[in-house]
């Protein structure tokens, strides 16, 4: 595939995720999600021991680890060095040697054998822009069979443009202040300067533009989205 047009995935994951110091600390800072909701939710739509499940932006396999004790076949895409070494030796430690981990991204992983299930990604496909948003998930519908899901996470703001700039300094107003315990104030401001989350309202058009129905959607919170989706 002819990549010369497109940007360094690398230089849009966040350089702290490039970081070993920053990224032996993730799981905490990211507060330990736990994957048994979207774990049942994929299992709701009919997946099986013998599915296909693509992770991408899989960070320190905080899905895809628990997700391969589930499925057939894990794919875990991720761009960061440092996320790939500990999402290895977490693997390996539960001798799960069926996991893959691959280097790649949203814009460069080539999925290759059968069609996938379903796609997870949490937390990730913010770091591109809107147009490269699209292309991204036109490449996730691509390599889903017909009928397969979608589930995605990520920072989109459920607000009006009228009011964006309100919530903001209250979303920033509310941050932690301790750096190990969440992301503070500085960190937040720097994700809303640097990082590219878009507005739900934009956001949703992009994904039946890509071939999704959406059959779910829930925010916990203005900024926190999650998503269930189906390729048409």
């Amino acid at each position: 595939m002819d990549l010369d047009w497109m940007p360094d995935e690398l230089a849009h994951a966040g350089p702290e995720h490039l970081d070993p110091a920053f990224v032996s600390g993730f799981d905490r800072k990211q507060g330990h999600p736990d994957p048994a909701e979207d774990l049942a939710l994929l299992h709701s739509h009919g997946l099986t021991a013998d599915s296909v499940v693509v992770d991408l932006g899989a960070g320190t396999g905080q899905f895809a680890v628990p997700a391969a004790r589930h499925f057939g076949r894990v794919v875990a895409v991720e761009v960061s060095p440092a996320m790939r070494d500990v999402l290895r030796e977490r693997a390996a430690a539960q001798g799960l040697a069926s996991l893959e981990c691959v280097r790649g991204g949203f814009l460069s992983y080539e999925h290759t054998g059968a069609p996938a299930d379903a796609v997870f990604t949490r937390h990730a496909l913010h770091q591109l822009p809107d147009f490269w948003k699209v292309l991204a998930l036109r490449r996730i519908a691509a390599m889903l069979r017909p009928g397969g899901v979608l589930r995605l996470r990520d920072l989109i703001y459920d607000v009006p443009a009228r009011d964006a700039e309100s919530f903001v300094r209250d979303w920033l107003a509310g941050a932690p202040r301790d750096p190990d315990t969440g992301y503070t104030r500085e960190d937040l401001a720097e994700h809303v300067r640097t990082e590219h989350s878009t507005f739900r309202w934009l956001f949703e058009p992009m994904l039946e533009a890509a071939g999704f129905e959406i059959a779910d959607v829930s925010f916990e919170h203005p900024v926190f989205g999650a998503y269930t989706c189906v390729r048409r």
